[in-house]
């Protein structure tokens, strides 16, 4: 005998706690099913929890609209629910003639999505600003800024209870299969159930593919590739140099070797773009040579010996090492036929930052 249930949100990650929370708001019955022990414990809990402006994505791509719009919504949401956070703002710097060309392609990109308060300054007014920072131009992004992620989460969590939801955890879906009445799913655990479900979100990141493969009638020609881009942090002994973050000019695979800083004030630098084939977490302490050079780029007086291991993140990435970056990919019926099922794949940076926005494009989605 099955429970039937109206949506199910597999993932609690801050996309899929987002995706609930809205749901739930709206009325719907809401289960959101949590393999791990608790929310937020992987891709959530790994990044920089950095708020971003919106500045490097295509023209109409969903990263540039939803950072953009994400960012409104999350601001708002911290403030009126006291989440810890900080407009601490953001230079991205540039310390050749090319980099400068590099900015003002930036500045296009985000005007393009609706990020209109950024201003390029010169080397010595950002030096003014950070004074030890080393930079030919740089680009101010004052809306830029950190958020304790784990206390979103809990807040996003408390308010799908609030609204009648619920968050199960050590609940693994282990296979679905779609039936004409919806989509049953077995779930594994202490207390193994099937659950025959009028929506589902797979919003498992690192694993959204996987998941999309294990629901039989599922055409599996709409999985899209996935590959492991391992993102590691190296903290800074010492004193925080710097009051706003900073960041290179975006690469190809990532945003660069950054500065960063946690609401405590404790600054990290990274993350690196490290290729993988397996998730292994462990930071290899000589990667921390390579950071020594970047970071001395601008901020020339970093001393050896300052960096030390952190921690690491896998990025869910689409496309393959050498490929540019690719876009969100969230997709309904009207993309692979399957009704009442949202796939959500590639969902890395901005996730974060855009998490209310996607939770709004799944529930127009699956209205």
């Amino acid at each position: 005998m099955s429970d039937t249930l109206d949506c199910v949100v597999i993932g609690a990650g801050v996309v899929g706690l987002a995706i609930a929370r809205n749901l739930a708001i709206s009325g719907r019955e809401v289960y959101v099913l949590e393999a791990e022990n608790a929310i937020g414990t992987i891709t959530s809990a790994r990044n920089s929890e950095v708020i971003h402006a919106g500045l490097y994505y295509p023209q109409g791509s969903l990263k540039g609209q939803l950072c953009v719009r994400g960012k409104g919504l999350l601001y708002e949401y911290l403030e009126q629910h006291g989440v810890e956070h900080q407009r601490c703002g953001k230079l991205v710097v540039a310390t050749t003639d090319n980099e400068i060309t590099i900015l003002n392609e930036v500045i296009k990109k985000a005007s393009a999505n609706g990020c209109t308060d950024l201003q390029l300054i010169e080397g010595a007014k950002a030096q003014a600003l950070e004074p030890g920072l080393t930079c030919l131009m740089a680009l101010s992004s004052p809306s830029t800024g950190i958020v304790d992620s784990h206390a979103y989460m809990l807040s996003l969590q408390g308010e799908i209870e609030a609204h009648g939801g619920a968050v199960a955890l050590n609940a693994p879906v282990l296979s679905g299969a779609v039936h004409r009445d919806g989509i049953l799913l077995q779930v594994g655990g202490v207390e193994p159930m099937e659950i025959l479900c009028t929506s589902v979100i797979n919003s498992t990141g690192l694993d959204a593919q996987k998941m999309a493969g294990l629901i039989d009638g599922f055409p599996q020609n709409h999985i899209p590739p996935s590959h492991l881009c391992k993102g590691n942090y190296f903290s800074l002994s010492g004193k925080a140099p710097f009051s706003r973050l900073i960041y290179p000019v975006p690469g190809a695979a990532g945003l660069g070797c950054h500065y960063t800083r946690d609401l405590g004030g404790q600054g990290r630098f990274g993350p690196d773009t490290q290729w993988v084939e397996d998730i292994d977490y462990v930071v290899d302490p000589a990667r921390g040579e390579s950071f020594y050079a970047q970071i001395r780029r601008y901020w020339p007086d970093l001393e050896d010996g300052a960096l030390i291991p952190a921690y690491s993140g896998m990025r869910p990435k689409i496309q393959a090492p050498g490929q540019p970056a690719f876009d969100f990919a969230i997709e309904g019926s009207a993309h692979h036929g399957v009704k009442g099922l949202v796939n959500l794949f590639g969902i890395e940076s901005p996730g974060l930052t855009a998490s209310l926005a996607i939770a709004e494009r799944v529930e127009k989605l699956l209205a």
